[in-house]
């Protein structure tokens, strides 16, 4: 019989509680979750340990979607990148464009817009080899891909301001640059 009045009381609070008296506000039983307070990202936050708000991500952390590229910079790691990394993306118009795109915006004022190495920057600086050269049309798109990512000689290194996909299909481009024939050379294994 106790059963029957628990479950009874229960059913009469469940309904009851969805009965909306729209004219009256709702009981708040946890104000706190309700309205929190935020910290601003770069205000001092008492709740941490070193009294940031914007907190260091755990060190070997990733971010989501991100392929760390597991090459580090230097000549030895280059060479290995153009025998071990493949371009992921297949040739075609929209892949050229796009990597055209990224050619324009990050690598033309140094190399010019036709890869020649004619970019407006070479009138304050040294003049950058030419992407056309034999010996750059000979390296592999693994080793380009590496050398937009950690720089190489003078030139700076331009991970952080391409993205991976951009940088493989700047690759793409290059190569129509180097051969207008055909969009991407065929490597060797």
């Amino acid at each position: 019989m106790r059963k029957t009045w628990v479950g009874l009381a229960a059913l009469g609070l469940a309904v009851g509680g969805c009965e909306q008296d729209e004219t009256r506000p709702n009981f708040e039983y946890a104000p706190d979750m309700v309205a929190s307070v935020p910290y601003d990202s770069f205000a001092p936050n008492p709740n941490t340990g070193d009294g940031k708000t914007l907190l260091t991500p755990a060190k070997g952390t990733v971010p989501r979607g991100h392929l760390p590229l597991h090459l580090l910079a230097g000549p030895d790691a280059a060479e290995r990148a153009g025998s071990e990394l493949r371009n992921p993306y297949p040739s075609s118009p929209e892949v050229v464009a796009r990597g055209q795109t990224a050619f324009l915006r990050y690598c033309s004022p140094c190399h010019g817009a036709g890869g020649l190495g004619d970019g407006p920057v070479t009138a304050r600086f040294s003049m950058p080899p030419s992407l056309l050269a034999e010996h750059a049309v000979g390296l592999p798109d693994g080793r380009i891909f590496h050398i937009i990512t950690h720089g190489q000689g003078l030139m700076p290194a331009h991970g952080s301001q391409v993205a991976p996909e951009d940088r493989w299909k700047l690759v793409h481009y290059l190569r129509t640059l180097q051969n207008p024939a055909r969009t991407a050379r065929k490597e060797t294994p």
